[in-house]
C-alpha cells in the first residue's frame, strides 16, 4: 500500500479497501481514521497519553505522491502523543500502536489537514495515507531531573490546573516494588502535601494535572520519600515508588493578579511562617516552595509608602536569604548563589548574604571568590568570627591548590624534557655516519 500504483485515485475506494483490512480506531467510530497493522508490535504497553514517542513515518496523496518522510531526513520524529502538538489523526493513531509496530493510517481531512491543506503540498480537503513506524516512546519528565515521570491513563477535562496553594481532593494508590502500600482518598493543599503524608513528587505533579486525571507518577527517591525512607509503609532508604493519582477535584488559589497589595502582604507572613517550620524540620524540598511564593508576589510590587515599601523589601530578602540557605542544605549550590545575587542587588552590604554566597562557593571551590565574600563580610562586621575561620579554610584550600598546579605543571614540564631528550638523541644518532656492513649477520 505504500506505491503509487497501490493508492487509486478515487477517495471512496481507498476508504473501502482499508475499511475491509483495518480498524476505525476513531472513538466516534466515523472512518476518520483507519488503522491496518502491515507488521504487529511487541506484546506489552502501549503509549499513554503525554508519554514521549519517537517515529518514522512517510505522509502520502491519494495518488500516490509523497509529501513528507522522516526516513528521508534520515532523523525519527518526537512528539509528545496526546496533548494536540501535531495531527489529530497521529494522537489517536500512535495511541493504538505498540512498540516496533509498523502500520498504515487514512485519514480524513477533519482529522489530518482540514479543509485548509498544506499550501504547495496538500490540497484542500484531502484525505491522506501515513505509513507509521513506532520506535520507541516513554513517560513524560516533569522535573529537568527526571525524578518525576508522568503517564496519563485518563485524560482530564478541561484546561485549567491546580496552583500552589490550591485545595486538591485526590486518589492515591503507592506502591513499590510491586507491593500496594498506599490507598486512600485525601485532601490537602498544593505546597503543603507532606502535612498528609503525601509525597514530594506528587504534590509537584498537581499543577500539571486536570479534574478527572488519572496518572501514573514514577518517583525517584529525592521526591518520594528520600534517604530515610517511610518505616510505616515499611520502604527503606532511597527506593523509587510508583503512585497511581487521580484528581478528583480542586479548587484554585487566588492568582497574583488576583489579589491586592495587601492581601499578598497578609498571606506573606503566614507563607514565611510555614516555610520556616518546614525548614526546622528539615523539609528543605517544601520550605523552598513556600519561599518561592512569596518572591513570586511580592519581587515586582513597588509599594504606596515608605512602610509597605520596606515591609516589601524586608519579605523578599528574608525569602531569597533563606531560599540561598535551603539551597545550601540540598547542595544546590548555584541555586544558593543565585539568591544570594538578588539580596546583594537590593542590599549590597548584606552581611547573610555574602557569608552564605562565600559558602556555596567554597564548596563549588571556586576558593578565591569565597575569600573575597568572607573578606568583605569581616569589613562589615569585624567581629564575625565565623567568616575568618572561613577565610583560613579558603586560604588553606588556594594554597593546597597553588601546591598541586606547581606539581602539575613540574611533572608536564619533565614530561617535554624526556620528550625533548629523546628526540635530540635521535637526531644525533642519525647524523652520525653509518658504515655499510652487508652481509654480516
Amino acid at each position: 500500500m505504500t506505491t503509487d500504483q497501490d493508492l487509486p485515485m478515487d477517495a471512496q475506494s481507498v476508504t473501502a479497501i482499508f475499511a475491509a483490512k483495518g480498524t476505525d480506531i476513531t472513538p466516534n467510530k466515523d472512518q476518520g481514521v483507519i488503522k491496518v497493522v502491515k507488521h504487529p508490535g511487541l506484546d506489552g504497553d502501549r503509549p499513554m497519553i503525554g508519554d514521549r514517542v519517537t517515529v518514522h513515518y512517510t505522509g502520502r496523496l491519494l495518488n500516490g505522491k509523497k509529501f513528507d518522510c522522516s526516513r528521508d531526513r534520515q532523523e525519527p520524529f518526537c512528539f509528545n502523543v496526546g496533548k494536540g502538538q501535531i495531527l489529530k489523526a497521529w494522537d489517536i493513531g500512535v495511541l493504538s500502536m505498540q512498540r516496533g509496530e509498523l502500520c498504515m493510517f487514512l485519514c480524513k481531512p477533519e482529522y489530518a489537514y482540514g479543509p485548509a491543506g498544506n499550501p504547495d503540498k496538500i490540497p484542500p480537503n484531502s484525505l491522506v495515507v501515513f505509513e507509521m513506524e513506532l520506535l520507541k516512546f516513554e513517560g513524560e519528565m516533569l522535573t529537568d531531573d527526571g525524578g518525576i515521570i508522568r503517564r496519563i491513563k485518563v485524560k482530564g477535562d478541561g484546561y485549567t490546573n491546580p496552583n500552589d496553594g490550591s485545595s486538591v481532593d485526590v486518589h492515591l494508590e503507592g506502591s513499590c516494588g510491586g507491593r500496594l502500600f498506599d490507598c486512600r482518598d485525601v485532601s490537602f493543599i498544593v505546597g503543603e502535601g507532606e502535612d498528609k503524608g503525601v509525597p514530594l513528587g506528587v504534590d509537584r505533579a498537581m499543577d500539571k494535572m486536570q479534574k478527572g486525571e488519572c496518572c501514573v507518577l514514577y518517583l525517584k527517591p529525592k521526591y518520594g520519600f528520600g534517604s530515610e525512607g517511610k518505616p510505616e509503609y515499611k520502604i527503606g532508604p532511597d527506593k523509587d515508588v510508583v503512585y497511581e493519582v487521580t484528581l478528583k477535584d480542586f479548587k484554585k488559589a487566588k492568582e497574583s493578579w488576583e489579589m491586592d497589595l495587601n492581601e499578598k502582604l497578609e498571606l506573606a507572613a503566614e507563607v514565611k511562617h510555614k516555610g520556616n517550620q518546614y525548614f526546622k524540620a528539615g523539609q528543605y524540598y517544601q520550605a523552598v516552595i513556600q519561599y518561592q511564593r512569596i518572591i513570586s508576589w511580592l519581587e515586582i510590587e513597588c509599594g504606596t509608602g515608605v512602610e509597605q515599601q520596606k515591609r516589601i523589601k524586608d519579605f523578599v530578602l528574608t525569602a531569597h536569604l533563606n531560599l540561598a540557605l535551603c539551597f545550601l542544605r540540598i547542595k544546590e549550590f548555584s541555586q544558593a548563589v543565585e539568591n544570594c545575587n538578588k539580596v546583594i542587588e537590593l542590599d549590597e552590604i548584606n552581611e547573610k548574604a555574602l557569608y552564605r554566597r562565600g559558602e556555596a562557593r567554597l564548596l563549588r571551590n571556586e576558593f578565591s571568590l569565597a575569600n573575597a565574600d568572607f573578606q568583605q563580610v569581616l569589613q562589615i562586621n569585624p567581629l564575625n568570627r565565623a567568616a575568618r575561620a572561613q577565610i583560613s579554610i579558603c586560604q588553606s584550600k588556594i594554597k593546597e591548590h597553588h601546591e598541586q598546579d606547581k606539581k602539575t605543571y613540574a611533572n608536564m614540564f619533565q614530561k617535554f624534557a624526556e620528550q625533548d631528550a629523546k628526540v635530540n638523541i635521535i637526531i644525533t644518532f642519525n647524523a652520525l655516519p653509518h658504515s655499510h656492513t652487508m652481509g654480516l649477520i
